[in-house]
């Protein structure tokens, strides 16, 4: 297969219209229909139904989306990483979620930054789930991600941290002298709903929660009363005197990796995680 059939293909197959797809990648409709045509002939299957209804996918033509936008990204990722390995000033691009391990981050920056033949690094602040995006998308050369929120799948990693979940509380919350809660518990509090946070296309999902964006709105809604959440223990150093934490003892366990793609052959790399390793 070429690239550009992928291309076309892929655009058909999310706007499940010719016309739209055309617009999209800014060609004819006629020279898209005839690479569609001998991309199935290519491939001996049917990729699209075609009918007076519109365009539906195959079953082949679903497999090939999903390992079409691997594919397509994994080019888009080489091109970033060419490129940057290319640059004038060499260095590491490092992705963390946003108020994350920010005492974990400090120590290794702090630590790695003290050795001979360190490059430099620049911190990528990402929002919820973000920062596995960008690693996996050529953005990022490594990142910090934690382990059950952000999938690892596919990347090499090494474990730095594991911890306890808290919920945070407005201060002087009824549960807030308790040693303990549990999930149910938290669940059942009328005046204080989990927050929403957007999905990989921006949008929210149902429930009663206040949508949120970051962690700075989100800690204010919880201390004027607003919301609680469940967060790692190390969250803790970012809350303020209006702010209460009382352990989750049925919350899974998180824990922090540090992860980069399986076929990097960085030596900076390399060295970044035996700092962090050692940190």
């Amino acid at each position: 297969m070429e690239t550009r059939e992928l291309r076309y293909f892929v655009a058909v197959a999310e706007e499940l219209h010719f016309g739209r797809a055309a617009e999209r990648l800014r060609i004819a409709q006629p020279p898209l229909s005839r690479a569609i045509q001998q991309l199935e002939r290519r491939l001996g299957a049917r990729l699209l139904e075609r009918d007076s209804r519109g365009v539906r996918l195959t079953e082949a033509g679903r497999v090939l989306l999903r390992e079409g936008r691997a594919a397509l990204a994994g080019i888009e990722a080489a091109e970033r990483r060419t490129r940057r390995a290319a640059a004038a000033r060499p260095g590491l691009v490092l992705a963390t979620k946003a108020g994350a391990s920010s005492e974990l981050l400090a120590k290794l920056l702090a630590a790695y930054a003290a050795e001979p033949d360190a490059v430099p690094v620049d911190v990528l602040l990402c929002g919820p789930g973000e920062q596995e995006r960008v690693l996996r998308d050529g953005r990022a050369d490594v990142a910090l991600l934690h382990r059950p929120f952000d999938s690892t799948a596919g990347l090499d990693t090494e474990v730095l941290a594991e911890e306890r979940q808290v919920v945070v509380l407005p201060a002087g919350h009824p549960l807030s002298g308790r040693r303990d809660v549990t999930t149910a518990e938290i669940a059942a509090l009328p005046d204080l709903p989990l927050p929403r946070w957007p999905d990989l296309d921006g949008g929210y999902p149902d429930g009663p929660g206040p949508q949120v964006r970051d962690s700075v709105q989100l800690m204010q809604l919880i201390a004027l009363g607003r919301a609680c959440a469940i967060v790692p223990e190390s969250a803790r150093t970012h809350l303020h005197e209006q702010h209460a934490t009382v352990t989750v003892s049925d919350a899974p366990t998180v824990t922090t990796v540090i992860a980069w793609p399986p076929q990097s052959r960085s030596p900076a790399l390399a060295h970044l995680v035996r700092t962090a390793l050692g940190v």
